[in-house]
């Protein structure tokens, strides 16, 4: 049902240089740079962040799942985040809750979104 989504974030560049790190893992590189926001995707853009517009509120926390086309992808997803700095939620593991063989890590970004990089592959 979704196109693509954009999320603000208060600091553009530290925010790219996380993404640039962490959807590269899952083949999700920066694709496009339109007017201080940047879109990216496997292929066209899907995902964008671009600067706080308006005066600065109170947020609440959004969470993000990414696809990723295998475990070891997953695995170079929370590697990447955490050489960025990002604080860990959750190490990659099996989360049989989810589904039998649903796969993620969970970490925050810098504005302190939930992202998660996750995959449904048997081991």
């Amino acid at each position: 049902m979704l196109d693509h989504v954009e999320i603000q974030v208060a600091d553009p560049e530290k925010s790219a240089a996380f993404y640039d790190a962490v959807l590269a893992t899952p083949g999700a590189g920066r694709r496009v740079e339109h007017q201080q926001r940047i879109g990216y995707g496997p292929g066209r853009p899907e995902f964008w962040i671009g600067p706080v517009v308006g005066p600065a509120s109170r947020s609440r926390e959004t969470h993000l799942g990414f696809a990723a086309p295998g475990r070891d992808a997953v695995d170079a997803f929370y590697a990447a985040a955490v050489a960025q700095g990002a604080p860990v939620l959750h190490q990659p593991k099996v989360w049989p809750q989810y589904h039998d063989s649903y796969y993620a890590a969970f970490v925050r970004d810098p504005d302190g979104n939930n992202v998660e990089a996750f995959c449904e592959n048997p081991a």
